[in-house]
């Protein structure tokens, strides 16, 4: 192929890197974050989040850099690969896997939530699986227009949270946020309380990959990144503080934290938590299509390069990798409709991220020594950004494992599985397979700085899938 065809269209600008941002991330705040509250309570979770935005502000800017420099459809899997070698990269593409593969199922989960919660008929399990098979198949049709899709489900999200906030500020108690139990667990509970104010921001590396679309990086990346971490950011305080302020923080938590805590003040059938309701379905379905895309085009990324079976890379008649959607989706598809709830999806997809993140800080920092002299289209503030990141991320590894992996048992066919135990299994699992089959059929990484995106021909698709 010509080397015009391996480069990617810069066309972005900064609303689109916003849009991206914050619509692949804004399902985090209708729901997931506040299974924290019963971990730190109303202030240790508090804590918790302010933590976790300073790590994804250092993180998403450390990210770019990456992202920029190596137009690779692997994404964090080949920065690790150039980095620190084959290995390595696999490890790093299968925690990038167990991300996306697992996010959908818990959004999914949600969704049935919140469909329950507005058709109380409709069972919440047969609305879960309903919605995620829809757009599985949605995805094997081909969507035009999924840039704007997802700016226009962003924005009504937005919408959503901005008539939460207006309805619930009023009626904010200082004493459902301020009281002997909001951080009755100490440091420990703020710890404990880290993997879930992750949710508020995981997936905002979706943005980063598609920096190297951005028309001008250097200067439109920070405003990109900047508005859409200042979005998410402020949304995060504001979200945190109305729901624990309306009593959230007290009680089982729900998959539908909003709409419960303004029906505790309107009741539930006020047209006001409906609203929210209706609106925030729209915000999750956004993430769930978008992730969705996400864990298709990593698989397809993945078994293009060798690491996969080669048929996971394979094109459908309208140039859609079929069984890149079809495998993970089957797999989220059985988690979501027989987890009880998504606790443990969320700490799963939350497990993968983290880890995804530390390697990919490692990767920077190994390739700033090792080739210094490769072209960075956008530079990060070196050491200090990326070592921020790092520490920060290391530290929320170490929350995640502790206080979410080792504690928490995933509910599968009614049969409780540690959390720990399914993980070693997947990587387990995937070691082998790599040592056995992957690290024999490998391709050169100079073979792979094409993504599905950059080519509009199926023809050329199928060349790309099967050189």
């Amino acid at each position: 192929m010509e080397k015009e065809k391996n480069q990617l269209h810069k066309s972005l600008k900064p609303i689109h890197l916003w849009g991206i941002a914050v619509g692949m991330v804004i399902s985090g705040q209708y729901f997931g974050w506040n299974y924290g509250f019963e971990q730190g309570g109303t202030i240790g979770l508090a804590i918790a989040a302010l933590i976790i935005t300073v790590f994804y502000t250092t993180f998403i800017f450390s990210y770019s850099e990456l992202s920029t420099s190596i137009p690779n459809a692997g994404g964090p899997s080949a920065y690790a690969r150039k980095a620190m070698g084959p290995f390595m990269g696999f490890v790093t593409g299968i925690a990038c896997l167990l991300e996306f593969v697992f996010a959908p199922p818990a959004i999914a989960v949600s969704v049935g939530a919140y469909i329950n919660f507005l058709v109380p008929s409709i069972n919440a399990v047969y609305a879960t699986v309903g919605m995620f098979i829809l757009f599985i198949l949605v995805n094997l049709i081909g969507v035009k227009g999924a840039a704007i899709i997802e700016l226009v489900a962003t924005i009504m999200a937005l919408i959503g949270l901005a008539i939460y906030y207006v309805a619930g500020l009023p009626h904010v108690q200082t004493s459902n946020i301020f009281n002997e139990t909001a951080f009755s667990n100490g440091w420990s509970g703020v710890m404990a309380a880290i993997p879930f104010a992750i949710w508020f921001f995981l997936a905002i590396e979706g943005g980063a990959m598609a920096a190297e679309e951005v028309r001008d990086p250097k200067k439109d990346i920070p405003k990109g990144f900047i508005s859409g971490i200042l979005t998410l950011g402020v949304a995060t305080v504001l979200t945190l503080f109305v729901t624990a302020g309306l009593g959230g923080g007290t009680g089982k938590p729900a998959d539908y934290p909003l709409p419960q805590a303004l029906s505790s003040v309107y009741g539930e059938g006020s047209i006001i938590p409906i609203t929210v309701a209706i609106i925030g379905l729209f915000g999750l379905i956004a993430s769930l299509h978008g992730i969705i895309i996400g864990f298709s085009r990593q698989t397809f990324a993945l078994a293009r390069a060798g690491y996969l079976p080669k048929f996971l890379s394979n094109l459908s008649k309208r140039g859609v990798p079929h069984w890149g959607l079809i495998v993970p989706g089957a797999i989220g598809v059985i988690a979501a409709g027989s987890a009880n709830f998504a606790n443990a999806l969320i700490i799963l997809s939350v497990f993968g991220a983290i880890t995804m993140y530390c390697l990919s800080m490692v990767s920077l920092f190994v390739l700033r020594k090792k080739e210094p002299n490769m072209e960075r289209p956008f530079k990060v503030s070196y050491p200090v950004v990326p070592a921020i990141a790092l520490i920060l991320g290391v530290f929320s590894f170490f929350c995640v494992v502790k206080y979410s992996v080792l504690t928490t048992s995933l509910p599968l066919f009614g049969v409780e599985l540690p959390l720990g135990y399914v993980i070693l299994s997947i990587f387990g699992v995937a070691i082998v397979y790599y040592f056995l089959v992957g690290s024999k059929n490998l391709r050169p990484m100079s073979e792979e700085f094409v993504s599905i995106e950059d080519i509009t021909s199926h023809e050329e698709l199928k060349d790309v899938a099967n050189r």
